[in-house]
C-alpha cells in the first residue's frame, strides 16, 4: 500500500480560505434542512448544490437491464473504456445530474466514457437495493460487449462503498472484476466505529456520527445489520479484489473509513494507493472550480485508471 499525502501547491492559509468558502455554501443547503423536510425537497436541493454544466460532454440516458443511468463522456475520450460511477448523498439523495460535472472531468483525465448509475434510493429503497442495481449495470456492460479489463469502478462517499460492495457481490457470483476501482471519501463502516468520528469532529465542517448513524439507519432500516459485508465492505473478506486508489480529505470524520479499509486491504494482498489530503473536506473533487487540489486530484484519478487498463 502507498500511504500518500499529496504536497500541494495551494497549500495552508490560502487552501483553507478556498475551502472555508465551499464548506458556506454546503452550510445553506444543509441549514436549510429539518427533521421534517420531505426527502424530494432534500434531493431537489441537493442536486441544484452540486449540479454542473460548466465542463463539455455528451450525455445519453439510457436504461441499463431495468436500472437508470447515463452516458457521460467528454469530448474525444476513448469508446473502449468504462468507468462504472456510483455517486455519492448517503444512500438518500444525490444523482447522476449532482455528480456530472465530477464524473464529466473524470472522463476527460481518464479518456474514458463513463456511465453514471441512478442506482434506487432509501428510504424507498433500503439495502441490498441499491447494491443489486449496482450489479445489474455491471453486468448490463458486460452483455454490451465491454471487456472487463476495459472496465473500472468508482463512486464517492456512499456511492465508493457502493462500488466495493458490488465488486464482492460479484465475486462471490465467481463474475470476472473490472481491472481497477477509485473510491473518493468511501463510506466503508456503517457502524461508525473509526477514531477520526471524534479526532475529526472539531475540523468537519458537515459530517458528525449522529448524522452518519441516521443515514445508516435510513439504508439499511431498523433490523439492518451495519456490519453486513456487503452494506459495510469494511468487515469483509477482501482478497481477489482489483486495485483501489482511495482519495479522502485530512479533515473527514470518515478518514478513518479510508484508512482501516486500506490497511485491511493491503493485508488480504491487494493493490492499494492511499491518498490523503490534508486541508480536504469530504469528496473534495467535486469542487474542481473552486479548489486547486480537486483538479489535482482529479488528474491523479485519470492517471491510476490509465496505468491500470494499459497493464490488462
Amino acid at each position: 500500500m502507498r500511504g500518500v499525502t499529496p504536497a500541494s501547491p495551494a497549500s495552508g492559509a490560502l487552501a483553507r480560505a478556498d475551502v472555508e468558502r465551499v464548506v458556506e455554501r454546503i452550510r445553506k443547503v444543509y441549514g436549510g434542512w429539518t427533521r421534517n423536510t420531505p426527502v424530494a425537497r432534500m434531493r431537489a436541493d441537493w442536486d441544484a448544490l452540486f449540479d454542473s454544466d460548466r465542463v463539455a460532454a455528451g450525455t445519453e440516458a439510457v436504461v441499463a437491464d431495468g436500472v437508470d443511468a447515463c452516458w457521460v463522456a467528454a469530448p474525444g475520450r476513448s469508446p473502449d473504456r468504462v468507468l462504472l460511477y456510483f455517486h455519492g448523498g448517503g444512500f438518500r439523495v444525490g444523482s447522476v445530474r449532482s455528480h456530472r460535472g465530477l464524473i464529466a472531468r473524470i472522463s476527460g483525465a481518464a479518456n474514458c466514457k463513463v456511465l453514471g448509475v441512478d442506482y434506487r434510493l432509501a428510504p424507498e429503497h433500503r439495502f441490498p437495493a441499491p447494491l443489486e442495481d449496482a450489479v445489474a449495470a455491471y453486468r448490463w456492460l458486460l452483455g454490451q460487449g465491454y471487456a472487463p479489463r476495459c472496465i473500472a469502478f468508482a463512486g464517492d462517499s456512499a456511492g465508493g462503498g457502493l462500488a466495493l460492495s458490488a465488486l464482492l457481490a460479484l465475486r462471490a457470483d465467481r463474475m470476472p472484476l473490472p481491472a481497477a476501482v477509485v473510491v473518493l471519501s468511501p463510506w466503508t463502516d456503517l457502524t461508525a466505529s473509526g477514531e477520526s468520528y471524534e479526532s475529526r469532529a472539531r475540523a468537519d465542517p458537515i459530517h458528525q456520527r449522529p448524522m452518519i448513524e441516521a443515514m445508516a439507519r435510513s439504508y439499511l432500516g431498523e433490523s439492518g445489520d451495519a456490519r453486513d459485508p456487503l452494506a459495510s465492505p469494511l468487515f469483509a473478506d477482501l482478497r481477489g479484489l482489483p486495485p483501489v486508489l482511495v482519495q479522502v480529505g485530512g479533515r473527514e470524520t470518515v478518514l478513518d473509513d479510508s484508512r482501516a479499509f486500506a490497511a485491511r486491504a493491503r493485508a488480504a494482498g491487494v493493490e492499494v494507493e492511499l491518498e490523503i489530503w490534508e486541508e480536504m473536506i469530504h469528496v473534495f473533487q467535486q469542487f474542481a472550480d473552486e479548489l486547486p487540489d480537486a483538479g489535482r486530484a482529479i488528474r491523479a484519478i485519470g492517471t491510476f485508471l490509465d496505468r491500470h487498463w494499459r497493464a490488462v
